[in-house]
């Protein structure tokens, strides 16, 4: 079973006129989504005629079929697919397959062609400015759900200029140098991740794998521009925005759920890398949606 979590598909009428429009005629969206595909299930997406698709796993695997090819797609990997090919995806046993989607072109898509039916998977990093994909996925769909009015429509198509650049711009690959060569940044990367809640020194992170302080310090750097902390300070921003984005949590409690113990440090750290009090963010455009009732 294939299920349309959200969908919106752009009336071709006004694709054709974004093709025109000096703004997004460069590179422009015709149709995105997120679909659930059933374990097991066959997703058949058809031709794309003159657009080209993003598709990007998020939840689970499975095999895209091209021309008699098997092409295998994880969670946390995604694909270009050139216009004009014909594919298929079948998800995998034990899990469904969640998908997001993007179909696109534009005079600027063919500086993609290298990366066309290449699969990539992806890394959650600041320097390489990907934490935020599926936050920018969701500004796209929660903008198109207001209607297709011409400055919306701009909004959108630079959402999606920025949300491409995240994928050919930034992603990160297991044949990539710092994987073979440095698999304890690696590992730090993705235990600074998890430990978003924690207070952390620079000594713990380096214990965490294995290396001196002084050395490890000098391959981060090396690796991201960022040291250890810096780097931690970092990502304890961008989940700030997250908060601030979508729950009505209080700016004193996302700074005790991201480790902080003095609210007003997080205020100060938060106002010198974003540049706005976290108030300030939180009410910083009237395009933002109402925040919602929950809290996490």
């Amino acid at each position: 079973m294939i299920r349309k979590i959200r969908y919106f598909v752009l009336p071709a009428l006004l694709v054709e006129e974004q093709k025109q429009n000096p703004l997004t005629r460069d590179l422009w969206l015709a149709e995105t989504g997120e679909i659930r595909v059933s374990e097991g299930a066959v997703w058949a997406p058809g031709f794309p005629d003159d657009k080209h698709r993003l598709i990007y796993c998020t939840l689970g695997r499975g095999i895209i079929r091209h021309q008699g090819n098997q092409i295998s797609l994880s969670a946390d990997q995604f694909i270009i697919i050139p216009q004009h090919t014909e594919i298929t995806f079948q998800s995998g046993p034990g899990t469904p397959s969640t998908l997001l989607i993007a179909c696109f072109n534009g005079r600027k898509a063919t500086y993609f062609a290298h990366e066309f039916m290449m699969v990539r998977s992806t890394l959650s990093s600041v320097s390489h400015r990907i934490a935020n994909r599926e936050m920018l996925f969701d500004e796209i769909f929660n903008n198109l759900s207001k209607g297709f009015h011409d400055e919306n429509l701009e909004y959108i198509h630079f959402c999606f200029g920025h949300l491409l650049a995240t994928f050919v711009l930034a992603y990160r690959t297991s044949d990539d140098p710092v994987y073979e060569t440095n698999p304890g940044v690696m590992h730090a990367i993705d235990y600074l991740g998890k430990s978003l809640n924690k207070k952390l020194t620079l000594k713990q992170i380096a214990d965490e794998v294995g290396y001196s302080p002084t050395y490890f310090t000098t391959l981060l750097i090396k690796t991201t521009g960022y040291s250890p902390i810096s780097y931690f300070s970092h990502l304890k921003i961008l989940k700030a925005c997250e908060f601030l984005d979508y729950t009505n949590n209080k700016i004193k409690e996302i700074s005790f759920a991201l480790g902080y113990t003095d609210p007003y440090y997080f205020s100060r750290d938060f106002s010198k890398k974003i540049g706005l009090s976290p108030r300030q963010y939180r009410y910083r455009a009237d395009y933002r949606w109402t925040k919602p009732d929950k809290k996490i």
